[in-house]
């Protein structure tokens, strides 16, 4: 193995230490991780490489270093998903709609990373307008996962809407992404590619400068091969942000200082609605592995009831795609993006939002136009915001039982490319486990904890108390501890 690739091969956190101990030099990270870039073209992260920009952001850093003024994040290569707005740097949120629009502003959460020393290697594919399961409806092409399933070279989805933020960690093509999490993101792509994947609370992060999707829900979060690693991004992501009306203003801990492996006494919810009519065994199997790793850490589980559960996944594709109708409404061909002429200015909406979105991104319009309109709103979206108060209110009295809930995070190991494009009510029922975290605006984490039959990645889900981040850290330290997870791809993407 070269020196390059070992350099690939370090965590968020290690890396930090070698280059405060002059181990190693910023550009030499940054030039490694540019190379691995390159060699995984074929896995489709990427929508826009900037290696100049990061070899200019990483001499800065070595500066820095040299005068013993590292920040947090100093010389560390990252990626970010292209919904992040980026000042000078194309933004597309994988839509031929936003194509060629060149942001003049930064978004609050790359800038608190760009603050805190980090180095941007690009921006990173999703699913168009962050709508998707699978990393299949980008514009710009399908992401591929780097895992396989044993003995079977079918590529396979890497989760979606961030799967170029899952994808590149996983391939070790970048040492932390950020990932935006709606109805599980960010939770969902992580357990499909074995990362760590963790959305905050609702507010902790600013939304200024990201793409909407849903406003209600949307959250900005980090995406790592390590829960210490995902508490470090996210101390420089969190903020409070005066642009955002839903920002909270209370203090950012220091996470890292959170993982101290002391979960003695602490009383985990075990939902009973979460065990689903169809659930495979081995995900069972994992769930019941890791109420017996808590156990042995010293935590208690109490059975605990979420009644409203089953209702959360049709209340989110009403609430979802209702904000999206209004929200994407601003794409018009007029300010920005792309424009296709028409007879008249209605002619040029029409054939500009025609061509530009994708089918998936219509389909949700079309649904959320539907249930707003005039005879309907009251019959769906005035219902389904009733419902989501119901599940916030569930989830209210059940911490008062317990201080975190362990569930899985997905139904299933990651499928193969184009098995589910025909039938989107099987893929929206990936996001099962992890939509009600969106619903009641709580923080979420997922940890690879074990293997499927296949040899695929399979991932727990702590669910905790709103601004509880630390406590869900800390549990999810613990369980990654006794997981021992250390499986990874085979590097079939760039052999020689």
């Amino acid at each position: 193995m070269s020196d390059l690739k070992e350099l690939t091969e370090l965590t968020l956190a290690s890396a930090r230490d070698g280059l405060r101990n002059k181990d190693f030099t910023a550009v030499e990270l940054t030039e490694a991780h540019i190379t691995a870039v390159e060699e995984a073209r074929v896995l489709n992260c990427f929508v826009k490489e900037t290696p100049d920009k990061a070899l200019e952001m990483a001499k800065a850093s070595d500066e820095r270093i040299a005068k013993g003024e590292a920040r947090d994040l100093d010389g560390l290569p990252i990626g970010m998903k292209d919904l992040f707005c980026t000042d000078g740097i194309e933004t597309t949120a994988g839509s031929h709609i936003l194509e060629g629009f060149v942001p003049q502003y930064e978004s609050t959460v790359s800038q608190n990373l760009w603050n805190d020393g980090a180095v941007l290697l690009g921006k990173l594919n999703l699913d168009e307008f962050a709508m998707g399961s699978s990393n299949e409806t980008s514009f710009f092409g399908n992401v591929i996962n780097p895992w396989r399933r044993a003995g079977d070279d079918t590529p396979l989805v890497p989760g979606g809407s961030s799967g170029g933020s899952s994808s590149s960690v996983a391939a070790r093509i970048a040492l932390a992404a950020t990932g935006t999490d709606t109805g599980g993101s960010i939770r969902q792509p992580a357990a499909f590619t074995g990362i760590v994947g963790m959305k905050p609370t609702y507010g902790r992060c600013s939304r200024w400068g990201v793409v909407a999707f849903a406003s209600s829900l949307d959250q900005a979060g980090p995406m790592a091969r390590t829960v210490r690693d995902v508490a470090i991004m996210l101390k420089s992501m969190a903020s409070f942000d005066p642009k955002d009306s839903t920002s909270v203003d209370c203090a950012v801990p220091d996470y890292e200082k959170a993982l101290t492996g002391d979960i003695k006494g602490l009383k985990i919810g075990i939902p009973k609605e979460y065990r689903v009519d169809g659930m495979p065994t081995e995900i069972e199997k994992l769930w019941q592995q890791g109420i017996e790793w808590l156990h042995a850490a010293g935590a208690k589980t109490v059975d605990v009831s979420l009644p409203h559960t089953k209702y959360a996944l049709p209340a989110y594709y009403i609430v979802a795609p209702a904000e999206a109708s209004s929200n994407l409404a601003r794409y018009d061909g007029v300010k920005f993006g792309l424009r296709e002429e028409g007879d008249d200015i209605q002619a040029m909406y029409e054939n500009t939002r025609g061509s530009g979105f994708g089918a998936e991104v219509k389909r949700r319009v079309l649904i959320g136009t539907y249930v707003l309109s005039a005879g309907y709103y009251d019959a769906y979206y005035l219902k389904a915001q009733q419902v989501r108060t119901c599940i916030a209110e569930n989830f209210r009295k059940v911490f008062t039982e317990c201080d975190a809930i362990l569930t899985p995070t997905t139904p299933s190991a990651a499928f193969g490319a184009g098995e589910k494009d025909n039938d989107p009510l099987s893929m929206y029922l990936n996001d099962v486990f992890t939509v009600t975290g969106n619903l009641a605006g709580l923080p979420g984490i997922s940890i690879p904890s074990g293997l499927s039959s296949e040899g695929l990645p399979l991932g727990l889900q702590v669910l905790g108390k709103p601004f509880d981040e630390e406590q869900v850290l800390r549990i999810a330290g613990v369980i990654e501890d006794a997981a021992g997870f250390d499986a990874r791809p085979q590097n079939w993407w760039s052999a020689k």
